[in-house]
């Protein structure tokens, strides 16, 4: 099983997810991250706001990857989205997001950085990305993800 595979469950990916702002799209996929974790959906998102607020997590080219360090939390999981449409993420570079990968990870060990970094080199590759955006449903978005 790769990282990712063992990050995101099959539930947690949505192929067209309607939000009208950033605050629903975090709510939506830390309940779904949080799913059948020992974690408060509540406490999740108030980690996932407090850093949103540090510095926005839109790395640009329509991508988010909103990220998050939780005492209590065992491994790491994650949460995908492509939303329906695009929405403003004060992203780097100015463009409205419509990818967005969701990370919660425990509060110590390398588990984090690892994770982030699995992540940033899928959907860097703008072929990835691409073929994300034209993908018709949650399975085939899931197996982009999780890479060959």
């Amino acid at each position: 099983m790769t990282p990712l595979e063992q990050l995101l469950a099959p539930e947690s990916v949505v192929s067209r997810l309607r939000a009208s702002d950033k605050p629903q799209v975090l709510a939506d996929l830390t309940r779904r991250a949080v799913a059948g974790q020992p974690i408060a959906p509540a406490a999740a998102l108030a980690a996932l706001v407090s850093r949103e607020a540090l510095g926005s997590t839109g790395v640009g080219r329509g991508i988010a990857v909103p990220h998050a360090r939780l005492a209590g939390l065992q491994s790491s999981v994650a949460a995908f989205a492509r939303l329906e449409r695009p929405l403003d993420w004060a992203a780097i570079d100015g463009q409205p997001v419509d990818l967005v990968f969701l990370l919660l990870s425990p509060e110590s060990g390398g588990e984090h950085l690892a994770a982030l970094a699995a992540v940033s080199r899928r959907l860097r590759e703008q072929s990835t990305a691409d073929a994300i955006r034209a993908a018709d449903s949650a399975p085939s978005i899931r197996a982009l993800l999780l890479g060959p």
